[in-house]
C-alpha cells in the first residue's frame, strides 16, 4: 500500500480535482483498489464522484477511538474506486486530536486501511495545523498543485516546510504545475522554469469535471487533460517505486 497526498497551503490551486482524476487513475489505469479520503470539510471530492456524505459528523468520528473507519467508506461507480467522504465535523479535528493525544493516528488508520486498498489518496485541505501535519506523517508521496503565479512559489515553500517538520523520514515531494495556458508569458516562463516538474494544463475538459460529476478520464478519455493526468499518475508510480 502506498498513499499520496495532494497538499497546498493555497486554496484554489485545483487540489480536490487532482485528487479525483489521480485516484481514478489509480483504480482504472493501474487496476488497483483505490481509496480517496476526503479531509476537506467542503467534501468536493464525494461532489465530484456524485457521492454524498450519508452522515453529519459522521467524519470526525473517524478518528475517534472506538469507530470503524471502513464502515463509513462508500463505493463510486468506478470500479475499484471507494471513497471516504468528509463533511463539516473535519474543522474541528484538531481539538479532536489534542484529546486524543495521538500525533500517529490518521498515520495508523491509513496502515489499518492499507489491509484492503492498494493506494489511498488524500484530498488535503489548504490549512497548517495538527491534521495537516498527521497527513504529513501518513504519506509516502506529497503531490503540491502550483497554478503559475509567485504566491504559488510562496505555497511551495511552505508545504517544503511543513513536510521537513513532520518528522524523520518525512515523505518526498512532487510539484506540479496546474492550471498552464502555454498563451500567456508568465505561464511560459514558469513552464521554462521548472521542465522537469509534471504540467496540468487549464482545459474545459477538466472545468466539466464538476458539471459532470465525474474524473475527465471518464468521460473525455482523448483530450489532453486525461492524457496529462494519466502521465501524472505514471510519474507517481514511478516515484513510489523508488521509494
Amino acid at each position: 500500500m502506498a498513499s499520496i497526498a495532494i497538499y497546498s497551503v493555497k486554496g484554489g490551486v485545483g487540489k480536490t480535482t487532482f485528487s479525483v482524476n489521480l485516484a481514478w487513475c489509480a483504480a482504472a489505469i493501474s487496476r488497483r483498489e483505490t481509496l480517496l479520503w476526503d479531509l476537506d470539510p467542503a467534501n468536493g471530492s464525494g461532489f465530484l464522484l456524485g457521492v454524498d456524505a450519508k452522515k453529519k459528523r459522521a467524519a470526525q468520528s473517524v478518528f475517534s477511538r472506538d469507530r470503524d473507519p471502513s464502515k463509513l467508506i462508500q463505493k463510486t461507480e468506478f470500479t475499484g474506486l471507494h471513497l471516504l467522504p468528509a463533511d463539516e465535523s473535519i474543522r474541528t479535528l484538531d481539538r479532536q486530536f489534542g484529546k486524543l493525544g495521538k500525533k500517529n493516528r490518521l498515520a495508523k488508520l491509513t496502515r489499518d486501511l492499507g489491509k484492503h486498498y492498494d493506494r489511498i489518496v488524500f484530498d488535503c485541505p489548504p490549512v497548517l495545523n495538527e491534521l495537516s501535519t498527521q497527513v504529513m506523517r501518513a504519506a509516502d508521496l506529497v503531490i503540491v498543485p502550483l497554478p503559475p503565479s509567485p504566491l504559488s512559489a510562496r505555497a511551495l515553500d511552505q508545504v517544503v516546510e511543513e513536510v521537513r517538520g513532520s518528522g524523520k523520514g518525512h515523505p518526498p515531494i512532487l510539484p506540479v504545475m496546474s492550471m498552464i495556458d502555454m498563451r500567456r508569458n508568465l505561464h511560459r516562463e514558469a513552464r521554462e522554469a521548472h521542465p522537469d516538474w509534471p504540467a496540468i494544463p487549464l482545459a474545459s475538459a477538466i472545468e466539466q469535471c464538476a458539471v459532470m460529476r465525474r474524473p475527465v478520464g471518464a468521460f473525455a478519455p482523448r483530450s489532453p487533460a486525461a492524457r496529462a493526468f494519466a502521465q501524472l499518475w505514471t510519474a507517481i508510480e514511478r516515484k513510489l517505486a523508488k521509494g
